[in-house]
């Protein structure tokens, strides 16, 4: 079965909101202060609620607000004002996990298309389908479940239900993100979008004899990261995700910075391109795949989507693999002179390449750099500080220039 296939990105702030719709969402997922899984970026308040969804359907981008935590009783009485809140700003959709928010949303806004959450924990045929009865037009499933058990889900659901699925991004060793780990050790609850990672943390084991002794805990020799998962990275199975009734592929990461957001959602918006060219022989091009390996990231892995995981954990240590740094972006390009803000110090002679959206990236040595009074300089160094090069390639506002790290 063939579908078109959308691809979702996250924003947790204007920054990345920018971000995944300059380079190729079809649709962006994010937060307000209130009810949604992530807590630590700065989400949106309604008034940059109402400017961000205006802005992307200019651009025919949709964008749905998160309202997937499990509320307690006091935070109920707020939600009333969220939902309408949502009306107001025109949301396309609201994505909840909780069952009673799914009914109140049905109650104040009748009209508002319902997402449910992956922390649901939706693993089989019959829950996606009551869910679709009560009210949903979409489900993101959990992500423990096989390419086999995606496609019998949609061949047992009705075809106008959506099927959303996580392809990219961090893995949590719990259920769908089902944990009560941070919750115990340090009162950082997971479930209201507070996750401090411990599963990321390093352990050691104390006998209860011999008190301020540590001993290393390991896995077949492997380690201490026993809880670490590797990040997830579906990009060359596009045409497996679209065979089985997948209808989005979901990026996480509301709380990566600006260029992951970009440089991810790009990587997924050509490989979507790609697949619509020759659905049938798919072939991801290798330097499409390379890009993100040039964001930070964990170690990759296909998670469940081939059946139980193998090598899905890394117990080296819990660090992140960054080959790249952001340089710069670019803000006008005038009469061969390309204009710009500095984000990392890089010097005159530097090579770095520059990513515009749904384009190869682009190669340069810039081995003369000019300050903001068209003066000569050895070096960008301050920050955020105006410069410039010549080029007589055209690259639109917002482009990346980024430089491999030495």
């Amino acid at each position: 079965m063939l579908t078109d296939l959308e691809v979702l990105a996250p924003a947790g702030d204007e920054e990345r909101f920018n971000a995944a719709i300059n380079y190729g969402a079809d649709a962006v997922y994010l937060g307000r202060k209130q009810f949604g899984m992530r807590a630590s970026p700065l989400n949106f308040d309604f008034e940059q609620l109402c400017s961000a969804v205006k802005k992307a359907h200019a651009k025919g981008v949709k964008v749905y607000l998160t309202c997937n935590t499990l509320p307690r009783n006091n935070e109920i009485p707020f939600f009333e004002k969220f939902v309408c809140e949502a009306v107001e700003a025109k949301v396309d959709a609201m994505i909840v996990a909780d069952i009673g928010l799914l009914m109140l949303i049905k109650k104040y806004a009748p009209d508002m298309e319902i997402h449910i959450s992956t922390q649901t924990g939706i693993v089989n045929y019959v829950t996606a389908r009551e869910l679709y009865n009560m009210g949903a037009k979409r489900v993101v499933l959990a992500r423990e479940l096989s390419f086999d058990e995606i496609a019998e889900i949609r061949a047992k659901c009705p075809s106008d239900m959506d099927i959303e699925c996580f392809v990219h991004g961090a893995m949590c060793v719990s259920f769908s993100g089902r944990c009560l780990l941070s919750q115990y050790l340090v009162n950082r609850d997971a479930n209201r979008g507070e996750c401090a990672q411990p599963c990321r943390w390093g352990y050691h084991l104390m006998e209860e004899k011999r008190p301020g002794e540590y001993f290393p805990i390991f896995e077949d020799e492997k380690g201490t990261y026993i809880l670490n998962a590797k990040d997830m990275c579906m990009i060359e199975h596009i045409d497996k995700l679209a065979e089985v009734g997948v209808t989005s592929l979901k990026i996480e990461g509301r709380a990566k910075s600006a260029y992951y957001v970009a440089v991810v959602t790009n990587a997924y918006r050509m490989a979507v391109d790609e697949y619509r060219k020759d659905p049938y022989n798919f072939k991801l091009p290798d330097w499409i795949r390379d890009e993100v390996y040039k964001v930070s990231h964990r170690k990759y892995s296909k998670g469940f989507f081939f059946g139980v995981p193998e090598e899905s954990q890394y117990y080296e240590n819990s660090g992140y693999i960054r080959n790249y740094d952001v340089v710069a972006v670019v803000e006008k390009c005038d009469n061969g002179t390309v204009y710009c803000t500095q984000r990392n110090r890089f010097f005159a002679g530097d090579k770095v390449e520059l990513l515009a959206p749904s384009c190869k990236p682009v190669e340069l040595t810039l081995d003369t750099i000019y300050d903001e009074n068209g003066e000569q300089i050895e070096t960008a160094n301050h920050a955020m500080m105006k410069f410039s090069f010549k080029c007589d390639v055209v690259f639109p506002s917002g482009t990346v220039i980024r430089k491999e790290t030495d």
